[in-house]
């Protein structure tokens, strides 16, 4: 009797990738062209073009992380294809928060919403992680690779950190936001060491 062919990652690997491409369109659809010809009716879309812009590199920083950590991958399970719609659902409502922050201003709650939505996807990408490397075993190239991965144990503690101060100062919030999407943004080589060591 045939075993049964293992499932590969490409599906997986096309559908996040067109979801996230797709929240990103909805998100630079939120920023509406003004009427007139002038910086000044620019000043008003200061605030959503900020919140877009951060945004945007944490979208590019979770496609990024997510490429690499698939290519690590050598099958797919149910539960790791449950993980990953787990992730992509919360990283669906960041147009909604980044929208709801940008329009007013970085006022406290949006500015706390957007944290929370930050966190559950931080604490989603992390139980993905989990589901693969228990997939591939004790001895996975992920497990390898992300060693003991101290910037996914603190972000998620800014993240909170984040939207409790927010309640003091929306400001204190979104500076953490752009501490830890400047801790991400800067190229992480850990998978693709170990994948280059595999292949050698």
């Amino acid at each position: 009797m045939k075993s049964r062919a293992k499932m590969k990652t490409n599906r997986i690997e096309a559908f996040s990738d067109g979801v996230i491409a797709i929240i990103i369109t909805i998100m630079v659809l939120e920023l509406k062209v003004p009427h007139g010809d002038n910086i000044a009716v620019l000043l008003p879309l200061v605030p959503l073009l900020l919140s877009y812009v951060l945004s945007f590199v944490y979208l590019g920083i979770y496609w990024s992380n997510h490429h690499h950590m698939l290519h690590a991958c050598s099958k797919v399970t149910g539960s790791v294809l449950w993980a990953n719609l787990h992730l992509l659902f919360w990283l669906s409502l960041i147009p909604f928060t980044t929208g709801w922050m940008g329009e007013n201003h970085f006022a406290i709650l949006p500015a706390a919403a957007y944290g929370f939505v930050l966190l559950m996807a931080a604490i989603a990408y992390w139980i993905l992680q989990q589901r693969i490397i228990i997939s591939q075993g004790e001895n996975s190239i992920l497990k390898r690779a992300i060693g003991n991965d101290w910037k996914g144990k603190l972000s998620p503690l800014l993240y909170v950190t984040a939207i409790v101060l927010a309640f003091v100062s929306s400001w204190f919030a979104v500076a953490i936001y752009v501490l830890v999407a400047f801790m991400w943004v800067i190229p992480d080589k850990r998978i693709e060491r170990v994948l280059t060591s595999e292949e050698t």
